[in-house]
């Protein structure tokens, strides 16, 4: 990890520079892919399978019977641990449902909103060195909560043609309509165009590698909606004198492990907790199964040393991480002034794992920078509000002289006329 000392202001910005992610460069491969796809449906899913995942397949489908042998395959103490991130999930998000007002804006002129949910979804899980089933919870629960009519998900198969059941166990608790084997680019353009056995969706959820991210780019340009722009994965801790060094370092590499382009860093007032992480990561790093993967992480990460507690956060929102862990002696206080961040991890007991599985918390969350301007996924991602409004007589001759005058002065005269006949048929009466 790179050592940076009270950097200037006006150095900031190239400090808080994450890895370069050039999707744009993988464009044309993920659009030929795309276009395959969408010209030869389930065809070309299945040959794309067999390039890159290895798995000949006779259907793209997850059968009730593998859905069943999944379920036998998982062990009952993860089964328990399922059941507690589930529940919980479910009770934070049940939390957030929309209820409308109505509002009499002026006499005779009555507005509201309806929330109603995306009928069709799509989840996007990956497979590869992780089998995140905690993402199938984390995104198939809101949709159930929402109300969504479908909920399709694709995750890729091994070379055997299986998906692993701790994924396959979560799509069922969590509601999930359809499994199907499909990865990858393929899998984004399945959801996004149908094929014979992956229906259309009107939006895509889930993270991926960065052709996943390239595919989700180009097919939510105009033809379906996605969750946000994603990138990397990212940590950051903000820590004075009071933080135990072991908990700073372990929760750095928790996010380390993830993949050799993610990054994590250490902002901090105290350069002898600064010293003693350095010391604790490598030692922790050196028991970690992925610890090639987190090494390589660790080179794109920073230990930053600033003076004091305003600078650190104000440095803390330039960088607006997707995951922030406040281990400061006062971090409730701290805490009230962070305004660019995806979630945030509070004390010393609060690590960034607990978001990841069993708080509660969606663990689906902006990257990159992105917290500036971006929410992480909720009840809110998976529907639509819908306006209403209702004008009685009263109501449209209390505003509508106002409305003529303003699409008058538009130059919208047919706008005009829509309330000037009746303002007439009123008067009239």
């Amino acid at each position: 990890m790179k050592l940076i000392e009270y950097p200037p202001r006006a150095e900031w910005d190239e400090l808080l520079r994450r890895p370069a992610l050039d999707t744009e460069r993988l464009f044309g491969t993920v659009r030929t892919i795309i276009d395959k796809v969408r010209e030869e449906g389930d065809r070309a899913v299945m040959a794309y399978e067999r390039e890159f995942d290895h798995a000949s397949l006779s259907s793209l489908a997850v059968s009730p019977e593998e859905m069943d042998t999944a379920e036998a395959l998982v062990s009952d103490e993860l089964k328990a641990a399922l059941a507690l991130a589930r529940e919980n999930i479910e009770t934070f998000h049940a939390a957030q449902r929309f209820t409308g007002r109505r509002v009499e804006t002026r006499p005779g002129v009555v507005c509201w909103q309806k929330a109603v949910a995306i009928e069709k979804v799509g989840l996007y899980i990956p497979g590869g060195t992780a089998p995140l089933f905690s993402t199938v919870l984390m995104l198939a629960v809101p949709a159930r909560i929402a109300g969504c009519g479908e909920v399709v998900l694709c995750t890729p198969p091994d070379s055997d043609g299986r998906i692993h059941p701790a994924i396959l166990l979560a799509a069922r608790m969590a509601g999930v309509t359809r499994v199907f084997k499909a990865g990858g680019v393929q899998a984004i353009a399945a959801m996004a165009y149908g094929t014979e056995s992956v229906p259309k969706v009107y939006k895509i959820f889930g993270p991926g590698n960065q052709y996943v991210t390239a595919a989700k780019q180009l097919v939510g340009l105009r033809d379906v909606a996605i969750d946000m722009p994603a990138g990397p994965s990212e940590v950051e801790v903000l820590a004075d004198a009071s933080a135990r060094p072991e908990f700073v370092a372990a929760d750095l590499l928790s996010q380390a492990e993830h993949g050799a382009d993610s990054q994590v860093l250490l902002v901090t007032t105290s350069s002898r907790l600064l010293a003693d992480v350095r010391t604790e990561v490598e030692r922790q790093l050196a028991r970690l199964p992925r610890r090639d993967i987190a090494a390589r992480a660790l080179d794109n990460s920073k230990l930053v040393l600033v003076r004091s507690m305003d600078e650190a956060i104000g440095l803390t929102n330039a960088y607006a991480p997707e995951h922030l862990i406040v281990e400061t002696d006062n971090y409730v206080e701290v805490a009230e002034r962070v305004t660019n961040a995806g979630s945030v991890f509070l004390g010393p007991f609060t690590p960034e794992s607990a978001g990841d599985y069993a708080s509660g918390t969606n663990h689906t969350l902006p990257t990159n920078g992105y917290a500036k301007a971006y929410s992480g996924v909720s009840l809110d991602s998976f529907i639509r509000k819908i306006t209403f409004q209702e004008i009685r007589p009263e109501g449209i001759a209390d505003i509508g002289p106002a409305i003529e005058l303003m699409a008058e002065n538009e130059r919208l005269h047919a706008h005009r006329n829509a309330v000037s006949v009746r303002l007439e048929a009123i008067r009239g009466k």
